[in-house]
């Protein structure tokens, strides 16, 4: 756990306590916004989306995720101050995650060595189909230069024949039943059997009668869902504040709506990822983004 710093206030001067956060990566590594200690804290008097979030490498992965900006709240007076963090530092050339440990001198020489092997063999003339031979002879050429400079040799070019596909098929599952929509309780059990039949398990409904005029939330392992009885489309806020659930749940992030959505809505949805579906009084749901439809394709 990160250690608690002093931050001073800006309107009454009082020094508050203030640990950072601990965010935890896709890899399982806990990361922390660097916070900027030598700068002072920025009164926060608007609160802007885009000025809500930084960007943190993890130091073990180096995956870049964005995560809340680190705020403090005085204790005195109330004031909110946002605290500066250290710039992410793009890493330099030669070092970054795409240059493995031959990325050197000696790999130029040993790429400038396999490029005068390749060229040696001269260019394809009109009567050279430049087919499968050939290319094996320049792979060949290219290992022998590359043994010469002491690099490690390319991988044997794979025969086309036996590369295998990229998998498209769907997830193969029995075809949806609908149930007929008449309360918000229905659309409610209809979301629910529709996660269910996309792979989703043990998702969970709230106890009570839903409240006609509120969302309702869905939960399963991995998975955040909120379903919208009303008659309204659901707005941007709707979108975000899903997301943000899903986000703190380390949760995919789904919502359902009989109403449809806001265009800025689908939007933001379509900039998160977050899968949207209709549901009609059919008790069918429709995906209407592309990360719904890979939700149907894929599953859970």
């Amino acid at each position: 756990m990160a250690e608690a710093v002093p931050v001073r206030c800006p309107a009454c001067l009082r020094e508050n306590g203030y640990t950072a956060p601990v965010f935890p990566c896709a890899c399982g590594s806990p990361v922390n916004p660097p916070l900027d200690l030598s700068a002072p804290p920025l009164l926060l008097t608007h609160r802007t989306w885009s000025d809500s979030w930084v960007t943190v490498r993890c130091t073990s992965c180096g995956r870049e995720s964005e995560w809340p900006h680190p705020e403090v709240g005085c204790g005195s007076c109330g004031t909110v101050v946002r605290l500066p963090v250290h710039p992410l530092e793009q890493p330099e050339a030669g070092t970054g995650r795409g240059a493995g440990p031959g990325a050197g001198p000696g790999a130029t020489a040993g790429a400038a060595a396999s490029a005068g092997a390749v060229g040696s063999a001269g260019p394809a003339g009109p009567g050279r189909a430049g087919g499968p031979a050939d290319q094996r002879g320049d792979a060949s050429g290219e290992a022998a230069g590359a043994a010469a400079a002491g690099a490690p040799a390319p991988p044997p070019a794979a025969d086309p024949a036996h590369m295998p596909l990229p998998p498209t098929a769907a997830v193969p599952r029995p075809a949806f039943r609908p149930v007929t929509i008449r309360t918000a309780r229905d659309a409610v059990a209809t979301a629910a059997l529709y996660l269910r039949w996309l792979g989703f398990q043990d998702v969970r409904q709230p106890d009570g009668r839903p409240i006609p005029s509120a969302a309702v939330d869905l939960r399963a392992p991995g998975l955040v869902a909120q379903v919208d009885p009303t008659t309204a489309p659901a707005g941007l806020r709707a979108v975000e504040c899903v997301w943000l659930n899903g986000l703190t749940a380390s949760a995919t992030s789904v919502y359902f709506s009989l109403a449809g959505y806001t265009e800025d809505a689908r939007s933001r949805a379509d900039d998160l990822g977050i899968p949207l579906f209709v549901m009609d009084l059919t008790g069918m749901p429709q995906p209407v983004n592309d990360p719904a439809d890979a939700l149907v394709g894929s599953g859970a």
